[in-house]
């Protein structure tokens, strides 16, 4: 997965927006002004930190040496993938799509209902 598929990706789901809070080189991807991914997208390697259900971000870093504790984030609830190769890009779409279902389902139901 390149920089480009993954900002597309994120981008995809319904009141996805791309900001730049921390530097011109993080995207970060928020719903409901909520974040639910962050990368820098020219990295080399690409990663991209996700939201996660606890229990799974602490199983998804024992069965795959690609996944660790979000860097510079909640290590219970957030998790960094590195795209080496290792995972596979359906696995990675799957994770971001769980970040944004996570982050959704948190906020208000009146933001909830505007994103349809």
């Amino acid at each position: 997965m390149t920089g480009a598929e993954l900002r597309a990706w994120c981008l995809e789901h319904p009141g996805a927006e791309e900001t730049f809070p921390f530097s011109p080189e993080t995207s970060v991807f928020k719903v409901g002004g909520k974040i639910f991914a962050i990368s820098a997208l020219d990295s080399e390697p690409l990663s991209v930190s996700v939201k996660c259900e606890p229990e799974l971000a602490a199983q998804l870093r024992i069965d795959y040496p690609a996944i660790a504790p979000g860097y510079h984030l909640n290590k219970r609830h957030w998790n960094t993938l590195t795209l080496d190769g290792s995972l596979e890009d359906g696995m990675v779409c799957d994770l971001v799509e769980d970040s944004y279902d996570l982050v959704v389902s948190a906020l208000p139901g009146r933001v909830r209902a505007a994103l349809g």
